[in-house]
């Protein structure tokens, strides 16, 4: 039996293998200077492209591109009326903008539990925390793989709420043969420097609304009548500030970044699933370990590779497996703290770690590999050896 590096033994890499780089090529770097020195940079031409490229993918009629997909959630609530008063059901299980967001629009965010197998939002949960304030649904797609969009909104259309869908992770995925972010509703993505395509920080709605992408754009600029580029027009000076808006554009030399990403995302996204199918092969060998699995009718973007550890099995617990991952070289991580476990949401509604049960289950045992195109074949094999190492040396 090999001892672990943590342990005196000799690494399993010589180099650290990070845990989610972006990848950027020459194209994108081409594509950026071309902006650069066009002596425009600012929201103009190029994001429009990308916004005619993304709806081209996804298939949706519009799409608008922000600085964020918390900006996204944010104007969608707030242009369809939630706020003060009102709730918004979401996942605990997440990344916190899922819920700041909805404190932000003036809402009381609205926890329902998740699913034991997959990591997203339960529609039995969704249906038992309806109240008479709710006014929408934002379903996580967490990890890439989809949520039960399905049952969601038919819970949503019987009890007349509206559904905007975090799908930060899942740019590719789909949900019933059609791509998440189709335009069947509001869908948010985004383009942080982690994502499965990224504008170094972004995000996107797409929708077939086309009301919804005129008041989106309209409020992500101050509320301006007229975008900067045609403010330099003759006569362009004179404009109106329809509604007290905020600064949430993206900027040409992000497009441009994000247009040369899209045009590699399938190619990215099999080489993803790929990295996933080996980990199963390796990890079938340990049954305190459990891998995710795609639903039928799914497809995941595979934007992160969670696992589930039955820490009781191991002699060591999950801090010290990532400081033995750690001396190994191999980067690993934990997604997600619960949110209903941060400071704000405990201290401001009272939450406690077994208010959602599954969600504090999952988080304990969960942990995340590094899953990313520009993985080589060894990079796999050396996170698949490392694991191995550390399993059989801290087995019980």
């Amino acid at each position: 039996m090999h001892r672990p590096a943590i342990e005196g033994g000799k690494p399993v890499r010589d180099t650290a293998l990070s845990f989610s780089p972006p990848d950027i090529r020459s194209c994108e770097i081409e594509r950026v200077t071309e902006v650069l020195k066009s002596g425009w940079i600012t929201r103009g031409k190029v994001c429009d492209e990308l916004e005619r490229d993304l709806a081209s993918y996804t298939g949706a009629k519009h799409a608008v591109c922000l600085n964020s997909a918390t900006a996204g959630l944010f104007l969608s609530l707030k242009i369809a009326g939630v706020g003060e008063g009102g709730e918004v059901i979401t996942s605990p299980y997440t990344f916190a903008a899922s819920a700041n967001v909805i404190l932000h629009a003036g809402a009381r965010p609205v926890f329902a539990d998740v699913e034991e197998d997959s990591f997203q939002i339960s529609p039995g949960e969704i249906e038992k925390s309806i109240t008479g304030y709710t006014r929408a649904i934002i379903p996580v797609h967490f990890g890439g793989h989809p949520a039960d969009l399905g049952e969601i909104k038919n819970i949503a259309k019987k009890h007349n709420l509206l559904v905007i869908e975090d799908a930060a992770h899942a740019i590719g995925a789909e949900y019933g043969r059609r791509k998440i972010g189709s335009g069947d509703g509001i869908c948010v993505f985004s383009f942080h420097a982690v994502k499965n395509v990224t504008t170094a920080e972004g995000g996107a709605v797409t929708t077939d609304d086309e009301d919804l992408i005129d008041k989106l754009k309209l409020y992500s600029l101050h509320g301006q009548t007229k975008d900067a580029l045609s403010k330099l027009k003759s006569g362009g000076w004179k404009y109106d500030i329809a509604v007290p808006g905020y600064k949430f554009n993206l900027t040409d030399i992000q497009a441009a970044i994000g247009i040369e990403q899209l045009k590699r995302i399938d190619e990215n996204q099999n080489k993803r699933k790929n990295i996933a199918q080996r980990y199963e092969n390796i990890l079938r060998a340990f049954d305190f370990v459990r891998t995710p699995k795609v639903k039928e009718g799914m497809v995941s973007s595979w934007h992160l590779y969670p696992v589930l550890i039955d820490f009781s099995r191991l002699k060591v617990d999950r801090d010290r497996l990532i400081e033995s991952l750690t001396a190994e070289n191999i980067s690993s991580n934990v997604h997600y703290i619960p949110v209903h476990l941060m400071s704000y949401y405990r201290e401001t509604f009272g939450y406690k770690p077994e208010d959602f049960p599954v969600s504090y289950s999952l988080y304990l045992r969960e942990l995340s590999l590094p899953i990313y195109p520009q993985m080589t074949e060894q990079d796999v094999n050396d996170v698949g050896e490392a694991l191995c190492r550390l399993f059989q040396y801290y087995k019980k």
